[in-house]
């Protein structure tokens, strides 16, 4: 039997969720070609506060989100998981970064864990519908990788909101530059690379 499911996200405009593209190539370069994992986090932090009723993460208005006021709430949130050199090419680097974040806010009672990319399929596949079925977003890296589908999405962060099981065959919506896209599991956790990067799991208590 198929099954489908994915998490409610958020819009702005006909955007779902943001895009650090939106920032300027000349006055925000940084954020422009290196602020995927600030961008994963804002949509996160808002679907928190959306979703979950977690207070002090989003600091405009929640029920008119703008492309404006998310520029404004990226720049917030750069400073805890600002672009580097490499990248924020680790789990730790998105954990403390993030971590940080909801410490200044006050945020007590959201947890955050590493899945690391070296981690078995079946194993990943379970912690993944387990994470998406209790209405958790969750932040993927992948580093380097050699299908050509997944090209655009190498060195990236992005999120995971929802999964499919067509058959044999388990799919994963993958959020990123204001669209979903569905990708194969198997072929996005494979990537042929020893370097892994890995997910982040958030739980609320």
């Amino acid at each position: 039997m198929d099954i489908k499911k994915f998490l409610p996200h958020f819009y702005i405009g006909a955007s779902l969720g943001g895009q650090q593209e939106w920032y300027s190539r000349i006055t925000d370069f940084g954020m422009h070609v290196g602020g995927c994992a600030a961008v994963t986090a804002c949509d996160c932090a808002v679907c928190f506060e959306k979703y979950f009723g977690v207070r002090g993460l989003y600091p405009f208005d929640l029920k008119n989100i703008t492309r404006e006021d998310y520029l404004r709430f990226g720049k917030i949130m750069e400073p805890y998981l600002y672009p580097r050199w490499s990248g924020v090419d680790k789990l730790e680097i998105y954990l403390d970064g993030f971590g940080r974040f909801l410490h200044d806010r006050h945020v007590t009672n959201i947890n955050l864990i590493g899945w690391s990319g070296e981690n078995n399929f079946d194993d990943t596949l379970r912690i993944l519908c387990r994470q998406i079925d209790a209405g958790l977003p969750i932040p993927c890296l992948i580093l380097n990788h050699q299908s050509p589908v997944l090209q655009d999405y190498v060195w990236h962060w992005f999120i995971l909101n929802g999964y499919e099981i067509r058959g044999e065959k388990f799919f994963v919506q993958v959020v990123s530059y204001g669209i979903g896209r569905w990708f194969d599991l198997s072929t996005l956790w494979n990537t042929g690379y020893s370097r892994k990067g890995g997910l982040i799991l958030f739980e609320i208590v």
